[in-house]
């Protein structure tokens, strides 16, 4: 189950980095192999170009995206029902840290967890899983909401997608550099094939790699969104809700909406060189980094 968690959760990097490849390399877009070589100044404009647009196009539907793949229903507050304490403690969250009031929604799941995502502050979604809302306590529950709201707050929908952008840029800029040098290696005839084929090869392999670089900063932004949980909600109901998330770490995790693993309260859990691709750190560092940090 962890390997096909991981590969859903590289394939939309992958596809996207993959087909910009394809698409560059047969129709010939980009202008930066000349008759003496690469210009390199053209190659970096060219990558930062088309790594950085596969990362906003991903971010500006990233909210479409996650309510047609987890299939949330959005709370109507006038219609709210049993969860009208969901919405009223997402209200009251997003008001202390000083955001609009996000989308809120809730999506049918047995997996005990909850995300954040959305193009901005402004324009953003909340969505709590009914097998968190049937496993937790209303205390616990609010210490996983402010988690999310914190991850709104900080921006790091907007900061993992720079960063994301800046790792699909460096593999396409490396991949190019390295499979021109190959290329001048074989025949002339096999050139122009060989180029394509190692450039999009490396991209693949360059892309897989840069998750490990993005995955490492997930962690750090978890941190980041358990202290601001705690000065939310309380040290005290955030150390609760990831107690809680330890008890119930067996329970399935939903394969859905891969795309939004970094923005969950839990991550699955993976040990060895796995753990390197892991976007959340492990329960217990995180209770213990609550538990000795100083709320201000």
């Amino acid at each position: 189950m962890w390997l096909k968690r991981i590969g859903l959760f590289l394939l939309t990097n992958i596809l996207i980095i993959t087909t910009i490849s394809i698409v560059t390399s047969i129709f010939g877009v980009g202008h930066y192999l000349t008759p003496y070589g690469i210009d390199i100044k053209a190659l970096l404009v060219f990558c930062l170009l088309w790594g950085m647009t596969g990362a906003f196009i991903s971010l500006a539907l990233s909210k479409v995206i996650a309510k047609w793949a987890m299939g949330v229903k959005v709370i109507n507050p006038q219609n709210a029902g049993q969860y009208l304490n969901v919405y009223n403690s997402i209200s009251r969250l997003s008001k202390n840290a000083n955001i609009p009031m996000p989308e809120v929604g809730v999506y049918e799941s047995p997996e005990v967890n909850a995300f954040a995502t959305g193009p901005s502050k402004s324009s953003s979604l909340v969505a709590v899983s009914s097998g968190l809302l049937q496993q937790m306590s209303e205390e616990e529950v609010d210490g996983v909401l402010a988690h999310e709201i914190t991850h709104i707050a900080n921006g790091d929908m907007v900061t993992m997608t720079l960063i994301q952008g800046a790792v699909n840029s460096f593999a396409m800029f490396l991949s190019r550099i390295i499979s021109y040098g190959v290329s001048k290696m074989v025949d002339e005839k096999l050139e122009f094939i060989v180029r394509i084929v190692v450039t999009i090869a490396l991209d693949i392999v360059f892309s897989i790699l840069g998750s490990i670089v993005v995955a490492y900063f997930s962690r750090m932004r978890e941190f980041k969104a358990d202290y601001g949980a705690a000065k939310l909600a309380g040290r005290r109901n955030m150390i609760a809700a990831l107690e809680r998330l330890k008890k119930t770490i067996e329970a399935p995790a939903d394969e859905r909406g891969a795309s939004l693993a970094s923005f969950k309260i839990a991550g699955i859990k993976k040990g060895g060189l796995l753990a390197l691709f892991s976007t959340h750190p492990p329960l217990d560092d995180r209770i213990n980094a609550l538990r000795n940090v100083q709320i201000s």
